[in-house]
């Protein structure tokens, strides 16, 4: 085969999502050093994120929010636009599809693995499968150490660690009334309504603790689980306490003025919202769920983890925060001083090297 003449990112689904801003700071590093970039959807509807020199593939019209039928649409412009192409892939979503397109066309391919394989490994027979599949990939990259050794463990194959490339950027000051009263424990959410996302728990902990003290919570996020949320709130009467305010562009400007972030997942990578809220100075409370919260808050050293699910352990911490305790300013103060692993130079460089060896 011929050395690849540009690379072809393959993500069917472009959203808001943590996976999203990655996405766009290292297709755009690869742009301004000179790497032609094709990034393959199924619907250009956030060319605003990308550079200019980056040629995008996708229909004009969003029509469907299924990702499924989002990854067939993909499927679809690959063999009209690319499979003639002499590319190498980067896959960031749908993995195993990615690689079969890489197969199917003889071109070298590249995953970054998103998501612990807690979340999508269920038996036996899905880990053979996923297993086979991974083998045939020329490199597989996932974003921390534990994501790394979790994915060695169920798939006895190692990948390359590079952590989430990470921008510091000034934070605008917004107004929010809801959280005007200074009295009242401002508590924060940040993620899609999804069940991964487990925000029944942080809602049944909000409720216990709202008997004990004066507290405030808002949700930012869309998501399949919205009415969901939304009954639980008005069936517990917490309308006045809790607010599920959709999607922001500018939530870390939320996440300013808030004085705890809460997540409450069953599974992740390496949640890029957590490493805002260090970056931001605020106090940090997380599932400890694999993989990426445990590693970035270094085992609890830059915030407190708690059992997954586990609403009462949640709940007590809650309780016990104070925001004057030299024990919780030195924790965020520590935390804030790790930023450094996720720099955005050098973690970028790390994936144009490794691009760079296939081109």
């Amino acid at each position: 085969m011929k050395k690849s003449k540009s690379l072809l990112i393959f993500i069917p689904s472009i959203e808001n999502g943590g996976v999203e801003k990655i996405l766009y700071l290292v297709a755009n590093y690869f742009a301004k050093n000179n790497i032609s970039v094709k990034i393959l959807t199924a619907f250009n509807n956030n060319r605003k994120f990308f550079d200019k020199r980056i040629k995008i593939i996708s229909l004009k019209n969003n029509l469907v929010n299924s990702r499924f039928l989002r990854t067939l649409i993909t499927i679809f412009l690959f063999f009209r636009h690319c499979y003639f192409e002499n590319n190498l892939i980067l896959s960031f979503q749908s993995n195993i599809t990615a690689i079969l397109l890489g197969l199917i066309s003889n071109k070298k391919i590249i995953i970054r693995s998103n998501t612990s394989p807690d979340k999508y490994i269920k038996n036996s027979l899905n880990k053979i499968t996923f297993k086979f599949f991974f083998n045939f990939a020329d490199e597989i990259i996932v974003n921390s150490y534990e994501f790394k050794k979790r994915f060695k463990n169920f798939f006895s194959i190692t990948p390359k660690v590079i952590y989430n490339p990470f921008i510091k950027k000034k934070c605008n000051k917004i107004k929010f009334a809801f959280f005007d009263d200074k009295k009242s424990l401002k508590i924060i959410n940040v993620a899609r309504l999804t069940a991964q996302k487990d925000h029944l728990t942080l809602l049944m902990a909000f409720k216990k603790l709202n008997k004990f003290t004066k507290c405030k919570l808002i949700i930012i996020g869309n998501g399949y689980r919205k009415n969901k949320l939304r009954k639980y709130i008005l069936e517990n009467n917490l309308q006045k306490k809790v607010k599920l305010i959709g999607y922001k562009q500018n939530s870390e400007s939320y996440i300013k003025i808030s004085d705890v972030f809460v997540l409450t997942s069953f599974f992740e990578g390496l949640p890029n919202v957590l490493i805002e809220a260090l970056y931001l100075k605020k106090y940090i409370i997380s599932s400890d769920c694999p993989t990426g919260p445990k590693e970035i808050l270094n085992k609890g050293r830059y915030g407190d983890l708690f059992k997954v699910q586990d609403h009462n352990q949640l709940f007590k911490l809650l309780k016990n925060f104070n925001n004057k305790s030299k024990k919780i300013q030195l924790k965020i103060n520590q935390g804030y001083k790790s930023l450094c692993r996720f720099d955005y130079k050098n973690n970028c460089e790390k994936y144009f090297k490794i691009i760079s060896k296939y081109l």
